[in-house]
């Protein structure tokens, strides 16, 4: 309503400062803004959804002659009958009705008011379509995350359970500090995690308890060294996923009796990324005889939903070592 009583109020003086007469403006605009009004809503509203969304051009052009030749009768006959007797006063004495380039100045203004409103009301409906899209990807990237995350947690604690489960069976002394240890994770994980974004204090500190239930199973069989640079307080990374980097280290490096060394370092460059490097004694074997898990296409898909393609995820095996790097915007 406000769009068009400012297009009415701009065509009364614009028409009005060219003819020098405001009243006969007011009176002319009066009698056409009705039209002008019901052939727009025809046009966006039953024209193009039946036949431009349905590629049925010629049926729309003639639907649309259609349209603007009623238009042209009904606006000549009332602008005749009540306001001016004068058919064309644009043309001065020379217009008359029917005339060829009378039809031609009515249609092309009907087409000009058509295709202006049209357009407005299709950048709109774009915009508004555009933030519901945005608004649908956000929301399938949410609960795609949740969906990853909860992979991690049942993994986790399956493997920890059979850990404990291995304790119990040897009456180990250990069991009641990994109950314990396992309890804190477990607070962590279910209760502490809870957006898409965890401290990397808390995750490096998690870290260090997951390998210390490890710890507990194979005892001294297990070397951790860790390297932190830089200011870590305030750096904020996707939950669980580093400590899934921890985790897949006993996975491929555990064989027999060998011992597992663990390099782990984590850098605060000044560019404003964090630098995550695991290197662990890599088991081919162990490789092989593992059946599921989460891996790194969780991680790498995980990453693509929060950073795009701003991130480097790689790794690789050099000789009996396995590498991975990670490099994510903090």
């Amino acid at each position: 309503m406000l769009f068009w009583l400012g297009y009415f109020l701009f065509n009364v003086v614009r028409w009005g400062s060219y003819f020098g007469d405001y009243w006969y403006s007011l009176k002319s605009n009066l009698v056409e803004f009705p039209l002008h009004i019901i052939i727009v809503y025809i046009n966006i509203f039953y024209l193009i959804p039946k036949f431009i969304l349905r590629k049925r051009y010629g049926i729309y052009i003639a639907s649309l002659a259609v349209m603007l030749a009623v238009v042209y009768l009904v606006r000549t006959g009332l602008n005749y009958v009540l306001v001016t007797k004068n058919i064309w006063p644009e043309a001065g004495d020379t217009g008359q009705f029917m005339e060829l380039n009378h039809i031609v100045a009515v249609s092309l203004g009907e087409l000009y008011v058509i295709g202006f409103v049209t357009a407005i009301k299709l950048v709109i409906d774009w915009s508004v379509e555009k933030r519901r899209n945005e608004d649908l990807a956000q929301l399938q990237m949410s609960t795609e995350l949740k969906y990853l995350r909860t992979q991690i947690q049942p993994h986790f604690f399956f493997n920890t359970l059979n850990n404990l489960y291995a304790l119990t069976l040897c009456k180990s002394d250990n069991a009641p500090r990994l109950v314990i240890k396992l309890s804190d994770m477990m607070q962590y994980i279910l209760y502490e995690v809870k957006s898409s974004k965890a401290s990397l204090l808390e995750e490096i500190t998690h870290i260090n308890n997951f390998i210390d239930i490890e710890r507990l199973r194979f005892e001294d069989r297990v070397e951790a060294e860790m390297d932190i640079t830089g200011n870590i307080e305030d750096v904020d990374v996707p939950p669980l996923l580093l400590l899934s980097f921890a985790e897949n280290c006993f996975k491929h490096g555990m064989k027999d009796n060998d011992k597992l060394k663990i390099s782990m370092s984590f850098n605060v460059s000044t560019k404003g990324y964090l630098e995550v490097i695991f290197i662990n004694n890599f088991n081919p074997e162990a490789t092989k005889n593992i059946s599921s898990g989460i891996g790194l296409e969780n991680a790498k898909r995980r990453l693509k939903l929060l950073f795009s393609n701003n991130f480097i995820l790689e790794s690789k095996v050099d000789g009996k070592l396995y590498h991975l790097f990670l490099k994510i915007p903090i």
